[in-house]
């Protein structure tokens, strides 16, 4: 038996004996089922996740290392580049969960990377250790420590010829570990599962499994996002920026949330998890190498609604990155070399200008576009020509002719008003007299237009002292 150590976290992932010999002679590589024809006898498949399995083949060419899979009902994805330093962790920390929780979940991990020069010798390399220590995992190798057994899998999208396309990223990886575990929910049969997206590098608590499984029990939403807290670890200055960040997205959150925007939510990816139904109902996971998990939980809000998942908190990493322009890698590296000084958010008037135009909408569902548009002129000059650049002067009539009701007419205009196109009018109102201010100014009007829940701050040390910035997060979170 082979033994490892990580840094004092560890985790042990076996299976039963008989279980281990069968899946050792098959070299733990299983295809997944796809066919209606290879279902197990009596698991019935609605005719739109059949369909979807059908359609999306390429995504289950990659084979599945796995050990038993029986009775599993819920899938946590986690996709990996280059992380041998960080997953062992994240995985020791799931292994905390309760036998229960373990019993019904498998942890798939996503090893991935694209073909040289895409991705760099480096990260091949340490993909390739990942792979090996997975590889001993799910064939019986033992991780010493206080946790449970982990019911693990992984699919190799690394080595030569099975590398992620030229233009595929994280979305790529999140879609082929979700499509897997799409069909192996459905070749168990699996009723009221759950998909669950995590990140390589995060942490979750031991009630994790357990707080998003009684989330979904009483709710009807399709989707949720857990709540989070990134972990303030590094220098002074890597601790300063992803405050700072952290502090943004709340507050956008937050100002969302006052104009009454269905699209209130954080949309970071190691908090995600949506019903097997609205995985498929929203056409999967896309393939984007950046912002992927903004666009997955807009289609999710649009189907079945997003909500808010309490009683656990996922602790994203804070490391500085180079893989994708924006996020939060991307942020934490800018603020790293710029100063935290320089970060400027999104002005806090744009929230009002956002929240009337939705009332203007709300109120005058009866009313031509025209009269729409020329009460957002009054609100704001020069709001009509941007809404008519963005079509709503021929979207609003035919959503007036397809709606039988008020409250589906009131549906299908927030199906159009998007996520996205509310970030295009949040950036049109910036570049159009709003401009972008610095965080204790955007903090302290927020506490006045909507009561941001952060009264007991010195905004005078705000700017210069890090432990007033941290306090200031800790209320808001």
């Amino acid at each position: 038996m082979l033994r490892n150590s990580l840094g004092g976290e560890s985790f042990r992932c076996h299976l039963p004996r008989r279980k281990l010999t069968q899946c050792r002679e098959r070299k733990n590589t299983r295809r997944t089922r796809l066919h209606p024809a290879t279902m197990p006898s009596g698991v019935t498949v609605d005719r739109t996740t059949r369909k979807y399995l059908s359609r999306n083949r390429a995504s289950l060419q990659r084979p599945l290392h796995a050990g038993d899979l029986a009775a599993i009902d819920q899938v946590v994805v986690i996709p990996a580049f280059a992380e041998q330093d960080f997953l062992f962790h994240t995985l020791a920390s799931l292994s905390l969960s309760s036998p229960a929780d373990l019993e019904r979940t498998l942890v798939l991990c996503v090893v991935n990377n694209r073909q040289p020069p895409h991705a760099g010798p480096g990260g091949i390399e340490n993909n390739a250790r990942t792979l090996v220590k997975l590889a001993g995992l799910v064939g019986g190798n033992e991780l010493t420590n206080d946790g449970g057994t982990l019911r693990l899998a992984y699919i190799d999208a690394s080595s030569p010829g099975r590398e992620l396309g030229p233009r595929m990223g994280v979305g790529a990886a999140r879609r082929i570990g979700l499509d897997h575990a799409l069909a192996v929910l459905v070749e168990n049969g699996a009723v009221d599962a759950l998909l669950l997206s995590l990140d390589a590098d995060c942490r979750v608590e031991s009630g994790y499994l357990t707080a998003v499984r009684r989330h979904f029990e009483w709710s009807q939403a399709h989707a949720g996002v857990v709540a989070y807290a990134h972990r303030l670890e590094g220098s002074s200055r890597e601790i300063a920026a992803i405050v700072s960040y952290e502090l943004f997205l709340r507050y956008h959150a937050s100002g969302l949330a006052w104009t009454h925007s269905p699209y209130a939510y954080p949309a970071i990816g190691s908090t995600m998890v949506c019903r097997k139904e609205a995985y498929v109902a929203v056409g999967g996971m896309n393939r984007r190498q950046a912002a992927e998990d903004f666009y997955f939980l807009q289609q999710l809000q649009k189907t079945g609604g997003v909500e808010v998942i309490t009683g656990t908190t996922v602790r994203p990493s804070a490391r500085s990155s180079h893989r994708v322009p924006f996020g939060t890698g991307a942020t934490v590296r800018r603020l790293l070399v710029e100063g935290v000084s320089t970060y400027a958010v999104y002005n806090p008037e744009v929230y009002p200008v956002l929240r009337e135009w939705l009332i203007i909408v709300g109120e005058g569902l009866n009313l031509a576009a025209g009269e729409l548009l020329s009460r957002a002129d009054e609100l704001f000059p020069g709001l009509r020509r941007h809404l008519d650049q963005r079509g709503f002067s021929g979207v609003w009539p035919r959503l007036q002719q397809h709606s039988k009701t008020e409250e589906q007419l009131r549906s299908q205009f927030h199906r159009w008003f998007d996520g996205l196109e509310t970030l295009k009018l949040i950036h049109w109102l910036r570049d159009n007299g709003l401009p972008r201010q610095g965080l204790s100014n955007v903090l302290r009007r927020a506490v006045e237009l909507w009561g941001l829940p952060c009264p007991d701050v010195d905004w005078q040390l705000f700017d210069g002292d890090l432990e007033t910035r941290i306090d200031v997060l800790k209320q808001l979170r």
